[in-house]
């Protein structure tokens, strides 16, 4: 089964190595996607094992009914952030052994025009994981002023022409209306007084814009803080980043879950009352040539994987 989806899953052996598969245990695929980590885990779980997929793309939700015919799957069509209030409703509070993240915009998104994703492919300007769901990039570019979009382009997508770009964008929307992506790519390429040979100049405020109307930071962060509550003792969290604002909420929440609480210096305290709650599980994990080769969108995940204690 690996031959079918190893090339496309990035990061796919590692980040479900990194959950220390129990056959009898229960595990939570946070981000379905088209499955690829979650057949893996299946294909290593007993028959008293079980898996909860969650995606809020209706695309994910057509995918996963390959998989319905499983006993130990259940597929939920929501957001990942909505997991503590679901795993309470089933009564798997503190009883989840593994749960993977797999963040960002799945390859399957990009590749379709009419998601709006891509500055590479034209299509409706839409951006919403959940089309069916909030503000579109359209609509929203329609309305903010120029400091709304400056400060997205430049907090969530480390946008040296942040200024320049939202200035454009508000000129250019009084006599046109930017509704595809073929439209906003090229007033941001205009916008760009020197261009990056080796990025097209549209990456990075596609990237903020992506961010900012499906909420992903902030939803990344009250996920992981709940990831205590949600797992069993030595249950993993693994978690794959692909760009460096992810990476580092992720970096900076297990650093602290497993330093446990502040004290001044010099004050002597026992191991065990520091509160830590998790251990680190080796380096981070980035892929390998090989993998980059084939696919390399994945040229710039990072997996990191953590213990609950």
């Amino acid at each position: 089964m690996d031959k079918n989806y190893s090339h496309t899953t990035v990061l796919l052996h590692e980040a479900v190595d990194g959950l220390a598969i129990k056959p009898d245990g229960v595990y939570i695929d946070g981000t379905f996607g088209r499955g690829g980590h979650s057949q893996l885990i299946l294909e290593r779980l007993g028959e008293k094992g079980k898996l909860l997929a969650i995606d809020r793309d209706p695309q994910a939700a057509k995918s996963a009914e390959k998989l319905s015919s499983d006993a130990r799957f259940e597929f939920y069509y929501q957001n990942f952030a909505s997991v503590a209030p679901l795993l309470s409703s089933i009564n798997l509070m503190g009883k989840i052994d593994g749960i993977l993240l797999d963040l960002g915009v799945s390859s399957p998104q990009l590749d379709e025009a009419e998601r709006g994703f891509s500055f590479m492919h034209d299509g409706p300007l839409d951006m919403r994981m959940d089309p069916n769901s909030g503000m579109s990039a359209a609509e929203w570019l329609a309305v903010a002023e120029v400091d709304e979009i400056r400060q997205v382009l430049k907090e969530y997508g480390e946008e040296k022409f942040a200024t320049r770009i939202a200035r454009a964008i508000v000129e250019i929307r009084e006599t046109t209306r930017i509704e595809r992506t073929a439209q906003l790519a090229k007033i941001v390429a205009d916008a760009c007084p020197v261009k990056d040979k080796f990025k097209h100049p549209a990456t990075r405020s596609f990237q903020a814009i992506r961010i900012y109307i499906n909420n992903e930071l902030k939803e990344l962060s009250e996920t992981l803080q709940v990831t205590p509550d949600i797992l069993a003792s030595n249950g993993r969290l693994s978690v794959i980043s692909f760009h460096s604002l992810e990476d580092r909420i992720v970096k900076r929440f297990i650093k602290k879950k497993t330093k446990g609480d502040d004290f001044p210096r010099g004050l002597p305290v026992r191991q065990s009352e520091l509160n830590q709650e998790f251990r680190t599980i080796g380096k981070a994990v980035k892929a390998s040539k090989d993998e980059v080769a084939v696919n390399p969108r994945s040229r710039s995940a990072v997996l990191r994987v953590a213990e609950r204690i």
